[in-house]
């Protein structure tokens, strides 16, 4: 038990300290994330978009792709938990409305779950939930584009967890292809000094290849979101096993020492009653 204490510990030192990492690399995507929805803004705002793809949703969605964020590992509570029994309700509900379902699962977690249960998974990643890089994340947007493109699916979702604090993570579920219609909203189209932007080449053809980039920063900032979640919750999830450790070996030696006591007790008293047995029978 006392070695099993050492490796939680050590497990929640390890998490503490790449929180503080996951932490900045967060808050380094969040600029860049703003940025890029601005531009999109203002060229909708332009008049671009209306042949859009991305932009234009269907008439009537029969089919919703959810990107589901988990982890490659357990031990780290209900973090994994979370973010399945979301989506499961949502692939639920939807077939109680007559849609179908499709998922991408990110995370060993995420497959083995879905996989098991008989889901359609259409593609899997695995083996960097805990640091996650941009190829990644344009490797995943681009698969979830090609997916809506083709119309093989009419809506595509991401459900992951969202990093508010080191102490307060969400699960949340947010859309991302096509792109919400209050993303577009609110650009102006113009420069400081009030005139139109001039754009080169047309609008259309910057947003053309603005939204996949766009589409990649969503899922970029999403996985990072997770990993820093995943972080938390493993911190927290190590500390309690270490609490729990250290109060198991409380109880355990308590018992030993009772045990022992007892145990040399009778032996006192055998020697005892020995030696008064010896002395009488002189």
């Amino acid at each position: 038990m006392q070695a099993t204490k050492k490796i939680t510990r050590a497990m929640e030192l390890i998490a503490a300290s790449r929180i503080v990492k996951a932490q900045q690399r967060v808050a380094a995507a969040v600029p860049y994330s703003e940025m890029i929805t601005e531009v999109v803004r203002d060229l909708a705002a332009a008049g671009a978009g209306s042949r859009t793809p991305l932009l234009a949703g269907r008439d009537t969605v029969e089919k919703v792709c959810y990107v589901v964020l988990s982890a490659d590992r357990g031990l780290c509570g209900g973090y994994n938990a979370g973010v399945l029994r979301a989506t499961e309700g949502e692939i639920k509900q939807d077939a109680i409305e007559g849609r179908g379902h499709a998922i991408v699962a990110v995370g060993r977690k995420a497959e083995g779950y879905f996989r098991f249960r008989g889901y359609n998974i259409v593609r899997a990643f695995a083996g960097f939930t805990d640091n996650p890089t941009y190829e990644v994340a344009k490797e995943i947007g681009e698969f979830v584009t090609g997916l809506f493109a083709a119309g093989e699916v009419d809506r595509v979702e991401l459900v992951y967890t969202r990093f508010i604090s080191a102490g307060s993570q969400e699960v949340v579920q947010r859309p991302l292809v096509p792109l919400d219609t209050q993303i577009t909203e609110g650009g102006d189209g113009k420069n400081e000094a009030g005139a139109d932007y001039e754009f080169e080449p047309s609008p259309e053809a910057i947003l053309q290849t603005l939204l996949p980039r766009y589409v990649e920063a969503r899922v970029y900032a999403a996985l990072l979101n997770a990993a820093a979640s995943e972080h938390a919750f493993r911190q927290r999830a190590m500390k309690s096993a270490t609490d729990n450790a250290e109060e198991l070996i409380k109880n355990l030696s308590r018992v030993m020492n009772r045990a022992r006591q007892d145990a040399i007790t009778t032996e006192i008293m055998e020697i005892v009653g020995g030696a008064e047995a010896l002395s009488s029978g002189d």
